[in-house]
């Protein structure tokens, strides 16, 4: 069996008078699905930002290795970059763009300085149809339902080079 995809060694995150994360680690292998569990206030989330750069590298203890590099993510675009994305529990979608726009929102198919409108909303299609969204590309987000806005973010996720999807 192949090594981990990451590892997360002896994780300390402090917060002005609270310590948020103590001595944790996590190993995930390839096609692994885990569920981190735990009440309110209990660091899952923290856990989450920290190993996407939302809590920078710097400001907490510990190492990140994924698969099998240290990595001192500085923000959410480096984590991005080597592949870790996450889809955070509040939804970062603008109600009113369309379905193709969100999901490509800073990531846009074009060609000098011109947005491809065929290739992204054939692309946006094929995101939609593998996580089972049957709406169009061109609806405006506002007039879809929150579930339904759930799994846009999960297609937008894809839609970048993803490896760990958070």
């Amino acid at each position: 069996m192949a090594g981990p995809v990451l590892e997360m060694r002896s994780i300390v995150k402090t917060f002005p008078g609270v310590k948020a994360l103590s001595d944790v680690t996590l190993t995930v292998r390839q096609g692994e699905v885990h569920a981190i569990c735990g009440e309110n206030g209990a660091g899952k989330s923290t856990l989450m930002k920290v190993l996407s750069g939302v809590h920078p590298h710097g400001t907490y203890e510990g190492e990140i290795l994924f698969e099998g590099e240290l990595c001192r993510f500085k923000d959410i675009r480096a984590s991005e970059q080597h592949g870790i994305v996450i889809i955070h529990q509040e939804l970062a979608l603008v109600p009113f763009l369309s379905i193709a726009e969100n999901i490509f929102l800073g990531n846009e198919h074009a060609r000098r300085g011109f947005i491809n409108w065929n290739d992204t909303l054939k692309h946006a299609t094929e995101l939609l149809r593998r996580v089972g969204l049957d709406e169009h590309p061109e609806t405006r987000v506002a007039d879809i339902g929150v579930g339904k806005q759930q799994l846009v973010e999960i297609a937008k996720a894809l839609s970048k080079s993803v490896k760990l999807l958070i």
